[in-house]
């Protein structure tokens, strides 16, 4: 038995963190549409008020975003993105209860056809994604509309039933999911591909070692290199793709062209050219709607807390 007063502490968080999201899955999607709605927007207003360390953050990251913009517009912004981060929980809470009809109509498609074409030809397709709007949205009308189940991975939670949870909710919209770390999602995700199989990433964000520096909004950051090395190991087509909201229930979805791996290089050179590639994309949608971009985290190398010398 551990002597650490900490662990009792965070056992207990764990536990509230599990049956909130319980609550929120098991409860939410019971409430009139309406209702649900306007609950959802009084937490945001409501977080963002108290002036957290999230939106504090979330301000910091948009004014990258948007350079210039004065403290009111940040204010402005972080608000806005508030009530979006908040809209996403809203619908994932309900999305179970969704029919096929009611997702389609839920979210509109642009260039659908450079997914539809390549899967069509028999060819492995890698959907790349930042934070932006409902990316799990997104994976349900892949599965309910196109009718195409595919694969993504997801981090490991604490504590470990609500890592569960988050796992249900996804395999129950169709979705195969992987836990990311252990070291054995790539292989699964190249065999997936090699198959002609459709693999979705959420890929804006990677503070590991192994992460790709990248230039994004003129400075620099670290992105998954997963997209891009599954690319050139299985030859699959590798799509960027952007999401926003507007004043309308409908989502908007964006497929950009795909990124192509460069005629020279090694690896090391192709991964780092393709993952900025990448970044240019979702730099693209990213500055077309900050508000949606859920990015509450540092990402920044600049915005990292330095480790302390140690002797």
């Amino acid at each position: 038995m551990s002597d650490d007063p900490a662990q009792p502490r965070e056992g207990l968080r764990d536990r509230l963190t599990d049956r909130l999201y319980g609550l929120g899955w098991s409860a939410v999607k019971k409430l009139p549409e309406p209702v649900a709605r306007t609950l959802f927007r009084t937490i945001a207003d409501q977080a963002w008020k108290r002036r957290g360390k999230s939106v504090l953050r979330l301000e910091s990251n948009l004014a990258r975003v948007v350079p210039g913009a004065s403290p009111a517009r940040l204010a402005e912004l972080s608000k806005a993105g508030m009530r979006s981060y908040m809209r996403y929980w809203m619908e994932s809470f309900r999305l179970p209860t969704w029919s096929p009809a009611r997702i389609k109509a839920s979210i509109d498609v642009s260039d659908a056809h450079r997914l539809t074409d390549g899967l069509g030809a028999g060819r492995g397709v890698i959907l790349a994604l930042p934070h932006l709007a409902n990316w799990d949205l997104a994976g349900a009308w892949v599965t309910t509309d196109l009718k195409v189940p595919f694969t993504t991975v997801a981090e490991r939670l604490r504590p470990e039933t609500l890592y569960d949870r988050f796992v249900a909710y996804r395999e129950g919209l169709g979705m195969e999911v992987l836990p990311h770390s252990g070291g054995a999602a790539f292989g699964t995700l190249a065999r997936r591909l090699r198959a002609g199989g459709l693999v979705c990433l959420v890929a804006d964000r990677d503070l590991s070692a192994s992460g790709v520096e990248v230039t994004f909004f003129g400075d620099t950051a670290r992105m998954p290199a997963g997209p891009a090395l599954l690319a050139q190991q299985t030859g699959a087509l590798l799509l960027p793709v952007t999401l926003s909201y507007d004043d309308t229930p409908v989502m908007k979805a964006r497929i950009h062209p795909p990124v192509e791996e460069p005629e020279s290089g090694d690896r090391t050179e192709k991964t780092s050219s393709m993952t900025q590639a990448l970044a240019d994309a979702f730099a693209v949608g990213i500055a077309d709607h900050p508000e949606d971009w859920h990015m509450l985290q540092r990402l920044w190398l600049a915005d990292l807390e330095p480790r302390e010398d140690r002797t």
